[in-house]
């Protein structure tokens, strides 16, 4: 690990020291893997890794956490949650993710405080000060810690930490829950969640890893990187797709042509 590496993750085990207990908003990508990981070297069994499950969580993810910490040996708690009965967040304001993630980390301040854990820490890094975060807000507005962002640690630096400490999940794709695929101002319903991590789930199963199904009412917009656009494109392939997705529900399927991106719902704003 480079010595500014070495340096980053220092101040985050200190950062996480002083907290003395710590309950981590935990959803198995690398962002939070890195911080449990630290958290229970540091802390042992006054960390705890909590993840909170919605309609918008999809299954696979839950696995994938739960192995993660049965693996690390730190103590796992899993909530049910229901975004969908918050009017703001059903309706998919541009600022959505502000109420789903004031009631989520609502409910893990309980379970910290039912585990007489004393903080509530979440995975921002640095990179997500340049993107239009709402759910930014209800983290501040809570005293949610965000250890990562304050250690300064960016994408690149966990990744690169993670792999040097052998985290499995060091190069897993990055992910963002499927309430995000929706274009603002269309109804979020359990029905188009399914629709959406089916056709996901059916990508991924052929080999694409990195990608995203953004719905459009009845149109199914799919991102991948541009390197997979001409292999999606291909006959066979792309055929296998589309009549995949018109089972699933879709009634159009259209491939965008500038890739998949991170935020691609926010350039309308």
């Amino acid at each position: 690990m480079t010595e500014e590496l070495n340096r980053k993750y220092d101040k985050l085990r200190e950062i996480i020291r002083k907290t003395g207990s710590l309950a981590v908003a935990f959803s198995g990508g690398v962002d939070s893997c890195l911080l449990i990981t630290a958290a229970y070297e540091v802390l042992g069994d006054k960390a705890v890794a909590v993840t909170a499950v919605d309609a918008a969580f999809p299954e696979r993810e839950l696995e994938d956490a739960r192995k993660f910490c049965r693996d690390l040996g730190v103590k796992h708690i899993v909530r049910r949650v229901d975004p969908l009965t918050e009017e703001n967040y059903r309706n998919n304001r541009p600022d959505r993710c502000y109420y789903c993630k004031r009631l989520i980390f609502s409910d893990i301040i309980s379970v910290a405080k039912e585990n007489n854990i004393t903080t509530v820490a979440e995975g921002s890094n640095m990179d997500d000060n340049g993107d239009y975060r709402p759910g930014l807000r209800a983290i501040s507005e809570l005293s949610v810690k965000s250890p990562l962002r304050e250690a300064g640690l960016y994408k690149e630096d966990i990744r690169n930490i993670a792999k040097e400490l052998g985290i499995s999940t060091w190069n897993k794709p990055a992910y963002a829950c499927l309430a995000s695929r929706f274009v603002y101002g269309e109804e979020i319903t359990e029905e188009k969640l399914r629709k959406i991590d089916r056709a996901e789930q059916f990508l991924i199963e052929n080999g694409f890893l990195n990608e995203r199904v953004r719905i459009h009412g009845n149109m199914a917009r799919i991102e991948v990187p541009p390197a997979d656009i001409p292999r999606l494109a291909a006959d066979g392939i792309r055929e296998r797709v589309n009549d995949e997705f018109r089972r699933i529900g879709f009634s159009y399927v259209a491939l965008d042509m500038q890739g998949y991106r991170t935020g691609s719902m926010n350039e309308t704003l």
